[in-house]
């Protein structure tokens, strides 16, 4: 007899919906607590090669390795806020140029909007002043909230670096946990578990500063080369907002193009920015995303995007930097479980990247590939035409492919 409790299909589905809206009501409503810890998570298993440096060649104390890893963690973070500080410092010391081409744009689209839509001036001054007057009576409660996400981010910058040093200095500890969740008979599976995610957490962040460095310079390069002001803090801009897959960069053109509008009145440099931008992210997706991320974290390209979707709901723009992440996770978890190994199949990326035509490699996207025996094409044409209803009823094929 078997052990096991076999329950009906619709049964598992019901208990799988009710387990789903479970954790994403916890996400929601906890990701002020869950969101820090996430992070710190990934940083901790970031610095893991770093402690176990310090441990065996220089031969320090844990506890020590674990302060001096934290230690070079905050300082490298810091010399990054740094320079973005002096270059924005930079920018404002020419505030009063900016200001001067702010007003000449808008002198510009004021005068676009009065040939086009038959608004004088005054008829926009007053419908930018009835907006400006219905938006003051929300302004209180603009200001709290503002103040508040700066309070709610001054305290993460605190935490995390808290819970990041936690994490290394009890590492042991909650392996022997989940250890006494388990069976023996599983631990070989569970070190498997936890070596392939920190393999793939690792791989992944480490190709993530890679693509970073590489979209800064370039950007900083090309907006250098089209004459943009500010081009070494439009370019960093862009390497740290281009950590959000998909969307970030969207934000980083965007801004660009603000910036480089604020500090020229030369309306050409839109193009500039717009094709410096267009070439980094060609050069991003087809060489640097491929080389660096798609070969440390298998995960197809609807799923990430659902995910970042999913995460930005829950958790905002820390939620849609820890979609990945999170997602790889469960894929290593899926795929060495027998149970969910489907659901690992499902979040993977199966097909094959590239093929060769006349020596030369070409992104290749199909849905067919060798993996599977299921042939998807079927073909319903009877291929023996059918003359009259006696000869069908005696002799009839049909081949279905």
């Amino acid at each position: 007899m078997s052990d096991t409790m076999k329950f009906p299909l619709y049964f598992k589905l019901s208990a799988i919906l009710i387990i789903l809206v479970v954790i994403f009501i916890t996400l929601y409503f906890g990701q002020d607590i869950i969101s820090p810890v996430l992070l710190a998570l990934l940083f901790a298993i970031m610095l893991r090669p770093v402690v176990s440096f310090l441990i065996k060649k220089l031969r320090f104390p844990h506890f020590i390795a674990v302060v001096f890893a934290i230690l070079l963690f905050v300082l490298l973070f810091l010399g990054v806020f740094y320079f973005i500080s002096m270059q924005i410092s930079d920018m404002a010391s020419d505030w009063g140029k900016i200001k001067t081409n702010f007003y000449y744009h808008l002198e510009h689209f004021q005068r676009m909007i009065r040939d086009n839509f038959n608004l004088t001036k005054r008829e926009q001054k007053e419908i930018i002043s009835n907006a400006t007057n219905d938006s003051i009576t929300s302004s209180k409660e603009i200001v709290g909230t503002t103040l508040n996400s700066f309070a709610d981010i001054l305290l993460n910058l605190i935490l995390i670096p808290i819970y990041t040093f936690l994490f290394l200095l009890y590492q042991n500890h909650f392996i022997t946990f989940l250890t006494k969740l388990i069976k023996p008979e599983s631990h070989k599976k569970l070190q498997e578990v936890l070596y392939q995610i920190k393999i793939a957490i690792q791989s992944y962040i480490t190709g993530l500063l890679f693509e970073m460095i590489a979209v800064s310079v370039l950007t900083t390069v090309g907006l250098y080369f089209i004459g943009c002001e500010y081009y070494i803090l439009l370019g960093i801009i862009t390497g740290i907002l281009n950590l959000i897959p998909y969307i970030g960069i969207l934000f980083a053109g965007a801004l660009s193009i603000g910036v480089s509008l604020s500090g020229s009145t030369d309306l050409t440099i839109v193009f500039g920015v717009i094709g410096v931008n267009l070439v980094v992210q060609f050069i991003d997706n087809n060489i640097l995303v491929p080389m660096f991320i798609n070969s440390k974290v298998q995960i197809n390209a609807l799923v990430s995007i659902i995910g970042i979707i999913v995460g930005n709901v829950l958790g905002g723009i820390t939620g849609m930097f820890l979609a990945i992440p999170i997602i790889a996770i469960l894929k290593v978890i899926f795929d060495r479980i027998d149970t969910f190994e489907p659901w690992g199949y499902l979040l993977g990326d199966d097909l094959p990247k590239t093929y060769e035509w006349r020596k030369i490699k070409l992104p290749h996207y199909n849905f067919r590939n060798t993996s599977t025996s299921v042939d998807l094409i079927t073909d319903f044409t009877p291929t023996v035409p059918i003359e009259d209803d006696t000869k069908k009823d005696e002799n009839s094929t049909t081949d279905i492919a």
